[in-house]
């Protein structure tokens, strides 16, 4: 079978095509890979998340890499993507293979790839390993205790670099000397244990929920920290009269935030507000790129600090290079995930959160404080993302269905004011926007909405899925 990197990764479901085998395949071609490029001597740093067989399947990863004389950098246990990441620069490597499916449902896997600069890899680098995974051949095996010996597969701790670079970008000891009450939900991921030891010591009050690893992650469809997974989370901060609640995603490169209130607080307002604590508290000063499908709230921030605003098709192997392009201060995507400058071009779930917490402490505001704040500087913004599952063979007639809607005149109501084909079609209309595109890892359409009430937004999804008969 081909294999096709999507948004962020290679994901397939366990044991249908997500097998040792087909990983084989993909670490057999990212061995290719880096030796085309010169870069094999370097080594590769290897880690998974807390997903069914996640820890075997990055064993296998460095058995191929060995075999083909690359040295692996094997992380000792489950770790977070953003802190996987860093330590390709902490450990001068040439990049990191990850073995993790993010948000998707437990029986999913996926395998990812970061390149020398620790982020997403480019949709030009994505097409060099599709092409020598597809030329790979019968993947060269070292069994494990034989590269062990040989020294090429060692075993490192990701947290301690990680560790040191969250202590460079986030004033730790105001959070902790603050004596902020705060839970935590790290949903079963590779998150879990990493905010709590950060801020270990202090006045800070902490509280973890779903820490413990567990791949069939019960009590959601999904790892992913938005509204109807997080009840749990909403229901703890208020019995506990916690000032928020923070949570990440299954290998922890995503965020969610619940407000002082239980109330979830969208991903685009997150990205939002973080934008705001750049500019506003931090004085910082560079660009924002976000993706299409993120709020128009950052280009009105663009104006008021006047900063340009750049705009990208959905995923970090289009943020990512851009990020890096124009030195961007800030980048994000309407799935929760968040880079800054000075750390990686790549989603940092916990950075995000840690950054939320300061933008708490510096302004002695609450969450639901710091959204009226944001209010008072671009009016009010309300946004919702629906999410359609369908059936691969009725791909094609749902793309036809899509390619008629372009040519509607009006939506809801709504005159449209421009088309925007970058990643699926956005539609500009007065007084917000729709878009619909399918889904990059999953067999989904996604519809999303931002307007400037919650019924037109519920209004413009109910409208869309009725034109494409979903």
């Amino acid at each position: 079978m081909p294999i096709k990197f999507g948004t962020d990764g290679w994901r397939a479901i366990i044991a249908e095509d997500f097998t040792f085998d087909n990983v084989a395949r993909c670490a057999q071609g990212v061995a290719g890979y880096l030796k085309a490029s010169g870069a094999s001597s370097k080594g590769l740093v290897v880690g998974h998340d807390t997903r069914f067989a996640s820890r075997e399947f990055a064993q296998r990863v460095a058995e191929v890499l060995a075999g083909n004389g690359v040295k692996a950098m094997l992380c000792n246990g489950a770790a977070p993507t953003p802190a996987v990441s860093y330590n390709v620069l902490a450990q001068k490597a040439a990049g990191a293979a990850i073995i993790t499916a993010s948000h998707n449902p437990a029986i999913w896997n996926g395998f990812k790839y970061k390149p020398e600069y620790a982020g997403s890899a480019s949709s030009e680098v994505v097409a060099e390993l599709e092409r020598h995974i597809e030329k790979s051949g019968r993947p060269a095996v070292m069994p494990l205790s034989e590269a062990r010996q040989r020294g090429l597969v060692r075993e490192i701790d990701p947290r301690p670099a990680y560790f040191q670079q969250m202590k460079r970008l986030v004033d730790l000891n105001a959070i902790k000397g603050s004596g902020l009450n705060i839970m935590v939900d790290a949903m079963h991921g590779a998150g879990g244990g990493y905010v709590s030891d950060l801020l270990s010591t202090g006045r800070v009050s902490l509280e973890e929920m779903r820490g413990q690893p567990n791949p069939a992650f019960p009590g959601m469809h999904n790892p992913e920290p938005i509204a109807h997974n997080l009840t749990g989370l909403s229901s703890a901060v208020v019995e506990s009269k916690a000032d928020a609640g923070i949570a990440f995603d299954g290998d922890a490169d995503r965020l969610g935030i619940v407000d002082e209130k239980g109330q979830y607080i969208n991903t685009l307002q997150a990205f939002a507000l973080l934008a705001l604590y750049l500019l506003d508290v931090k004085g910082e000063r560079g660009a924002i790129v976000k993706s299409v499908t993120s709020s128009d709230m950052l280009v009105k921030l663009g104006d008021i600090y006047n900063v340009p605003v750049l705009e990208t098709g959905v995923g970090f192997k289009y943020i990512g290079p851009q990020m890096m392009k124009h030195n961007a201060l800030i980048a994000g995507e309407e799935s929760g995930g968040y880079a800054f400058r000075g750390h990686i071009p790549e989603r940092d779930g916990i950075l995000s959160g840690l950054l939320m917490l300061e933008f708490m402490v510096r302004k002695d505001l609450r969450p639901s404080e710091l959204l009226s704040y944001l209010y008072s500087k671009v009016g009010e913004h309300f946004y919702h993302r629906r999410d359609v599952s369908y059936r691969a063979d009725d791909r094609p007639k749902l793309q036809a269905k899509m390619e008629k809607v372009v040519g509607a005149k009006d939506i809801a109501g709504l005159k449209v004011k421009s088309v925007d084909a970058t990643d699926g079609y956005k539609f500009r209309l007065d007084h917000g926007w729709l878009m619909i595109r399918f889904s990059g890892t999953e067999p989904l359409i996604r519809l999303y909405a931002e307007a400037d009430s919650p019924q037109r937004v519920e209004s413009l999804l109910d409208s869309a899925a009725e034109m494409l008969g979903v």
